[in-house]
This record gives structure tokens, sequence and C-alpha cells, in this order.
């Protein structure tokens, strides 16, 4: 159930429940079938965390909202102690937190957080909710569609490709880092990012993984 409300918070990213999302999308993102997230999504209408928005689509309620903002603080904790604390690669850390987030209580959790001075932000950049369900709306231009000539820094890359994260550590593009957008490649081609090491050509997939900082 953690996972479902966690999956439909972030595909909803972050609209206080009002925004809906469909079961075949859920079903996607999750790798199951659609009848599973069907009777999952019906489940957790009966347990009042999710709400009907129309045929094949739903929403999470306040007290859904709640429990997905937890477990997603959980998830993001661990992340940054995965990392910071025992040097775990960013492309691994995603998957161990996901196995440790179900696990974890809310006294150890406040430990964890006070070990690490009480983070704002994850390793990937993403923002770590608050005890009150507070989370910050991290601002941040796709790398994709940045102008050529921008100059900027890496604010967040996405953590659901454990294979393109560890491209993106391998060629230096991860949060913190600054670059130039130098330009992008007609036909579908790459974009062209300089950064410490040099210029790194970025296929259009992964561009849409890096958000740059907007001020």
């Amino acid at each position: 159930m953690q996972d479902y409300l966690k999956c439909i918070y972030g595909l909803s990213e972050g609209s206080q429940g009002g925004c809906s999302v469909s079961t075949s999308g859920v079903a996607e993102s999750l790798g199951v079938t659609s009848a599973s997230a069907s009777n999952m999504l019906k489940r957790l209408g009966t347990l009042g965390y999710v709400t009907q928005a129309g045929r094949g689509e739903f929403a999470l309620t306040e007290g859904g909202r709640v429990q997905a903002l937890r477990v997603l603080r959980f998830h993001r904790l661990l992340e940054t102690f995965l990392v910071e604390r025992l040097g775990v690669p960013l492309e691994e850390a995603h998957g161990e937190a996901e196995v440790l987030e179900h696990h974890l209580s809310e006294s150890l959790g406040a430990r964890i957080a006070a070990d690490l001075g009480h983070p704002g932000r994850d390793p990937h950049g993403d923002p770590i909710p608050g005890v009150d369900g507070a989370i910050e709306d991290v601002a941040g231009v796709c790398l994709a569609d940045a102008p050529a000539g921008t100059r900027s820094r890496v604010v967040r890359v996405s953590d659901r490709d454990a294979d393109l994260l560890g491209y993106l550590a391998r060629v230096g593009l991860v949060p913190g880092t600054d670059c130039e957008v130098v330009e992008h490649q007609p036909f579908g081609g790459p974009t062209i990012v300089r950064v410490a090491g040099g210029d790194v050509p970025v296929p259009p997939g992964a561009a849409r993984a890096v958000f740059l900082d907007t001020a």
C-alpha cells in the first residue's frame, strides 16, 4: 500500500491530492498489471486513502497524502544516509531505500534526520518532506529545454532509472555541478553540456532527467 500511495503522489507531483492519476499510469509505473492496480486502488479507496475522480481515475485524499509523504520522507532520508554516511553509490541508493523505507519507525527516522542535520534535499536533489508534511517546491528547468548558452547548476536528477543515474554520475551531471549548455544538436541528437571534465554529449532521454537552477 505504501508503494502505491508513494507512486500516486509522485505521478501527481505533490498536487495536494487534487490531481488525479489513471489506473493504467499507476500500473505502468509500478510494473504490475492493470487488474492488480485496480484491485489495490479499490482497497485504498475503502481505507479512505484515495477517492475516485472519474472512470479509471483516482486522487489522494488528505489522509492518503499524509501517508504518502510519510513514506517519501523515510525514503529520501534513507537515500541521504546511505550516500553520505555509508558511501553507497548514487545509482544504488534508490533501490536500497525502496526496501528499507517500509521498516523504518518514526523514532529511528527522527534519529537519522538529526544525525544528517535535518537535510532539506536528498542526494538526487529531491525535497525531503518535513515531519509536518511540508515539502519544498523545487523549481528547475529541464536540461533539454534550457537554451544554448545557459550557465547554471544542476539542482535535481531523476532517480527513476539506476542505469541512467550511473551514467549521469560518470559524466559529472549530479546536483551541485556547474555546467553550460553548449548546443542542442538537431534531429533528435544529444545536448552538448560543458562540465569541469570537458564537453559531454547527453542523449535526449538523459537530458529530460536533469534539471537546472532557474535562479
